[in-house]
């Protein structure tokens, strides 16, 4: 199953009392304090449908990052906004946020065989992130590490620079994917990483908007829309090289498994 033919995402003229949303409703930038900087999608997600956001604008000084989620309360409901999505938001009941933390998709060499696995599988991943029956192209998933005009093609090759979880460029989804007994997992997608289920058990009959808490060190984030069905040229002329890459490379010499070097080769 593919969730083609979204409309565009936007955030919500409801939101906390310190948040400025821009007039394309695509931006959302925490003005003052540390709080009072809760999100909503302007309408409720579809079944597979990714709400992307990437961190645009960073604050020091603060202790914390962005949170995010989904809620089956219409923000027109609310008789105020809470000023946190944790504990407040939740606290209401029907919402299901998580804070985003450093550790979140982080490359860690334990060992120099397992480093050089992360990175040759990081030359060949798939173009798609599946998320049980949903497939979603990684192309506008992954935050880039290094701006320029050709490091999008590039930047699998160095898995080192992964970009951590809460760093600026980061870019971080939330969906959630409806179950044979009419709930629903919700997933939480970082950098093109699927973090499995979050919660389960949603109410998958009821509306559900994604939440996004412009929290403490985190004051701007962008909204950026995803396009269904195939990779982009982009997408597929990096594979193509990396597979040529991997190809020429020493494979033999790294400490990997068969099958994986196996992998690495041309056919």
């Amino acid at each position: 199953m593919s969730a083609a033919g979204h409309p565009p995402t936007r955030f919500h003229r409801i939101h906390g009392a310190n948040v400025c949303v821009d007039p394309s409703g695509t931006q959302a930038t925490r003005v003052e304090s540390f709080a009072n900087g809760v999100c909503f999608s302007r309408e409720p997600l579809a079944p597979g449908q990714i709400f992307l956001v990437e961190i645009e604008e960073k604050e020091l000084g603060w202790c914390g990052h962005l949170r995010v989620g989904l809620t089956a309360h219409d923000p027109r409901s609310l008789e105020t906004v809470p000023e946190y999505s944790l504990p407040d938001l939740v606290n209401l009941g029907d919402s299901w946020v998580f804070a985003i933390t450093r550790n979140h998709n982080r490359v860690a060499p334990d060992a120099a065989g397992e480093e050089a696995s992360a990175r040759v599988r990081g030359f060949l991943s798939d173009p798609y992130l599946l998320i049980e029956k949903v497939r979603i192209p990684r192309d506008k998933l992954v935050g880039r590490s290094r701006p320029g005009r050709y490091s999008h093609l590039l930047d699998d090759l160095y898995r080192t620079n992964v970009l951590p979880a809460t760093a600026r460029r980061s870019r971080i989804g939330v969906l959630f994917a409806l179950q044979p007994d009419g709930t629903a997992d919700m997933h939480i997608v970082i950098n093109g990483e699927d973090m499995g289920p979050s919660a389960r058990g949603l109410p998958g009959s009821r509306p559900l908007y994604a939440v996004v808490d412009i929290f403490a060190s985190t004051k701007s984030v962008r909204l950026i829309q995803v396009e269904y069905g195939f990779p982009s040229l982009q997408t597929l002329c990096r594979l193509a090289i990396q597979k040529h890459i991997a190809h020429r490379l020493d494979i033999d010499g790294l400490d990997l498994p068969p099958s994986l070097k196996n992998f690495c080769k041309y056919e």
